[in-house]
């Protein structure tokens, strides 16, 4: 063996001293601690989907649009993740004018849909009861579909969301 190799640890992991055995931890946890780091940072947003960031102290939401992002970490959180993509929302009200059917409806603006998403489906099948009176005297299907859509819309686009269409059947 050469007698320049004979002074080094046969294992390399072998710590010979405490200051090697300090920078050596302090070196792994600055890599695990910058890989976690990053790894919390970029944020991959799918197709058809928007995410709300909000900022410490920022009141105004931050729109993240589909694609590869950068947050800060500890500063920034997802507060929702908005599908773009249609839903439908079964309607099944109790009482003399529930109303019976299906309400397809999307987020057209989710800057504005942020503050009420969590509520949408809530605030949806509220809008239809309180439509059903109206409704009542309609004859036809065609007309008291097409009366909830108008009547949802007009409510709903201030708050980024858009009724496709509504179907309504009889109860049973």
């Amino acid at each position: 063996m050469h007698p320049d190799l004979q002074s080094y640890p046969k294992n390399w992991f072998q710590v010979t001293d405490f200051t090697d055995m300090f920078s050596s931890v302090a070196l792994t946890f600055l890599i695990a601690f910058s890989a976690l780091t990053l790894g919390m940072s970029v944020k991959r947003i799918p197709e058809g989907q928007v995410y709300t960031l909000r900022r410490m102290g920022h009141s105004a939401p931050r729109l993240l649009q589909p694609g590869t992002h950068w947050i800060w970490p500890v500063l920034e959180h997802v507060t929702h993740r908005i599908s773009l993509v249609g839903r439908s929302l079964e309607l099944d009200g109790e009482g003399q004018d529930a109303l019976h059917g299906t309400v397809y409806w999307q987020v057209l603006e989710p800057e504005r849909a942020d503050a009420v998403i969590e509520r949408a489906e809530a605030f949806i099948r509220e809008q239809a009861q309180l439509a059903a009176p109206q409704l009542a005297v309609l004859d036809s299907d065609a007309a008291r579909n097409a009366a909830l859509k108008d009547r949802l819309n007009a409510t709903l686009t201030q708050h980024g969301l858009f009724v496709t269409r509504a179907r309504l059947r009889e109860r049973a």
